[in-house]
């Protein structure tokens, strides 16, 4: 596929393989698959790619089917703060597609990455059609309301191993981003980018956590062994802070 096509135009319908790895999709009646497959997008997105821009129409809801992506925004001293990042199986944007109002947030891949769009009209009659479809959109608002929350503590934390192990716990949310499972395919330097902090001080603490036995480094990603440690903290850690 020509490389100077706008992520737009290359656009195309998804895969059945595709569409039997969304979350919400195998949640339809037939006449709501009907109409999601109809309507539904997917195209693949590079670095250079951004998909949300701060200020413009929200058009679609999107959703990661293989890949990383990055939500963020620019403060007015031109500083990017990072809000999340999504890997594979996440759906994002339902807040800003239900009430209709522009992006506040920059959405771009850290790579190449497969991505879905449904139109925000079809996005609002399937809200109007399916009662699963509702529930499922209520989840993921509830749960990313708890992750922004969490967000803004990792932003007040001075330790660069706490920061890590925080988004570390992000990416591994089993609500927004089932298909992640136990394993994340991620490198560091991606991780680097998400957290704020240099590749070389992520490794150091990659290392940490994997000493207290809460991750393990394997070829191409990570692998969670303790979540509710990457969430919470170990005993030591959780003690610390109460003295």
């Amino acid at each position: 596929m020509p490389s100077d096509l706008s992520l737009h135009q290359r656009r195309r319908l998804p895969t059945d393989a595709e569409l039997d790895g969304i979350p919400w999709f195998r949640l339809l009646g037939p006449a709501e698959r009907k109409r999601a497959m109809a309507d539904m997008r997917v195209s693949h997105a590079t670095p250079s790619d951004l998909m949300c821009r701060v200020g413009k129409p929200s058009t679609y809801w999107f959703g990661v089917i293989e890949g990383l992506l990055k939500m963020s925004t620019d403060n007015v001293q031109g500083q990017t703060m990072t809000f999340a990042g999504i890997p594979t199986g996440g759906w994002f944007g339902e807040g800003t597609l239900l009430k209709r109002e522009p992006y506040r947030y920059n959405i771009q891949p850290l790579r190449n990455s497969v991505v879905a769009g449904v139109p925000v009209e079809t996005f609002h009659w399937l809200l109007d059609h399916s009662i699963a479809f509702n529930r499922f959109v209520m989840d993921q608002l509830n749960e990313r309301l708890a992750q922004f929350i969490a967000a803004r503590e990792i932003d007040r934390m001075s330790s660069p191993d706490l920061r890590v192990a925080r988004n570390l716990a992000a990416l591994f949310n089993p609500v927004l981003y089932p298909a992640v499972g136990q394993i994340l395919r991620i490198t560091q330097q991606e991780l680097a980018y998400l957290v704020g902090l240099s590749r070389q001080r992520v490794n150091e603490a990659l290392a940490m956590l994997e000493a207290q036995g809460t991750i393990r480094v394997e070829y191409g990603g990570l692998r969670v062994l303790q979540l509710d440690a990457l969430r919470f903290g170990t005993n030591s850690e959780r003690n610390d802070r109460r003295a």
